[in-house]
Parts: C-alpha cells; structure tokens; sequence
C-alpha cells in the first residue's frame, strides 16, 4: 500500500490543527517554524524546525510522515536554507512512500 504525504510550513491558519495533533498526541503544541505533514488533506504530523520535536495523530499510521518531515528538515538544513522559519518549499509538495 502506497500513502501520499503532503508537506508544507505551517501557517497562521493552521493554529487550531497544531493544537488538536498536539493534544491527540498528549503533548505541548509546537510553536514558531513548524512543518506540517498531511495524508487525504488532513493534518497527521508536525514538526518544529526550531527543536526538532514533533507531534503526530496517534490513531493513524504516521511513522512515513514523521520521517518525511524529518528528511526534508536534514535536506534544508544540508542546503543552508533559511526560508521561512528554516523551512523553503515552493508550494505543495507530495511526496509518496511505499
């Protein structure tokens, strides 16, 4: 089975979808850069590009999308990026895992 992840930086409007990951998975709210993974147009992890922890929804499988933000946090930082917030991506970007 193939999941299709969408990643992208979180924004302003994504404050209540932080919050709820967050409290879904019994943990503080991420704050400042935040890169946002979503499967079928739902939030289902996040991660701070400021403190590399993350918060993931505990009732789907989220070990691909933990591990996608991840990477393209090691990607952004290899390549010297400081977009917004540590984060560049132009766009949406879909990334497939198998």
């Amino acid at each position: 089975m193939t999941s299709s992840f969408q990643l992208r930086p979180a924004s302003d409007a994504d404050h209540t979808a932080l919050v709820r990951l967050a409290a879904l998975d019994d943990a503080e709210p991420l704050h400042g850069a935040v890169m946002m993974a979503f499967a079928d147009g739902e939030p289902v992890a996040a991660m701070s590009a400021d403190t590399g922890r993350f918060v993931a929804d505990p009732s789907r499988y989220t070990t691909d999308a933990v591990d996608l933000l991840r990477h393209r946090a090691r990607q952004q930082r290899r390549s010297g990026s400081s977009g917004r917030g540590g984060f560049r991506l132009s766009g949406l970007h879909r990334v497939a895992t198998g």
